[in-house]
């Protein structure tokens, strides 16, 4: 599994600075007013507020349990919600009904078929001269974005690219053994097999250093 912290998928960070509370963080006006009139509740409407900057902010919705403390007591002190309320539904449909319309308000299409046709073929095309799954989830990542569309979960990301690395990986192996002959392929055998004294293979000897040209010049 590829660590989500070497990928440039969206995650809250570990540290919020308060510039970067009020710069990512702040509701205006327009949005505190969209938010008012789709909620019934304090707790809605913290919920519904945080899923809008959350997603402005990283292109995807968290679950509201991972959203860092701080920038909860933020959204909660910026709106004067009541100290102690919580984002919580008490629906699933009403969280719903939620991302429905953040994803309204930003302008991005839900289509994660789609999402994964993209992620699908942009690993896929790029695996042949890339090895590393972080660079493969990234490139996917950024097509994905200029699609339009809502980003999958990150473990998504990761089988495919898992998934498709082996695939392209076992087809160029497949390609090599079968434009080598039958007693080429003995001879890399054998440099595995064969061993010397000390247990030493010819691939080891072969994967030595170059030794220095006898004669060279002596410093003087």
């Amino acid at each position: 599994m590829t660590s989500i912290e070497r990928t440039a998928y969206p995650r809250f960070k570990r540290l919020i600075t308060a510039h970067e509370l009020h710069l990512f963080f702040s509701p205006t006006r327009d949005e505190l007013q969209w938010a008012s009139d789709a909620t019934d509740c304090d707790e809605h409407l913290l919920a519904l507020l945080l899923m809008l900057k959350s997603y402005q902010r990283m292109g995807c919705f968290p679950k509201l349990e991972d959203v860092p403390d701080m920038v909860v007591d933020f959204v909660r002190r910026q709106v004067e919600l009541p100290e102690g309320t919580l984002p919580v539904y008490q629906a699933e449909k009403t969280a719903k009904n939620h991302r429905g319309l953040v994803r309204k308000r930003v302008g991005v299409l839900y289509d994660q078929a789609e999402a994964r046709r993209i992620v699908e073929q942009s690993i896929r095309k790029e695996a042949a001269a890339k090895n590393r799954p972080a660079d493969l989830i990234n490139i996917a990542l950024e097509k994905v974005v200029e699609a339009g569309l809502e980003l999958p979960a990150f473990s998504t990301f990761d089988a495919m690219a898992s998934k498709i690395r082996r695939e392209v990986n076992t087809a160029i192996c497949d390609g090599v053994h079968d434009r080598i002959s039958p007693a080429e392929r003995a001879g890399l055998a054998r440099l595995l097999e064969e061993r010397d004294g000390d247990g030493t293979t010819l691939f080891n000897r072969l994967k030595r250093p170059a030794q220095g040209r006898a004669g060279r010049t002596s410093r003087t």
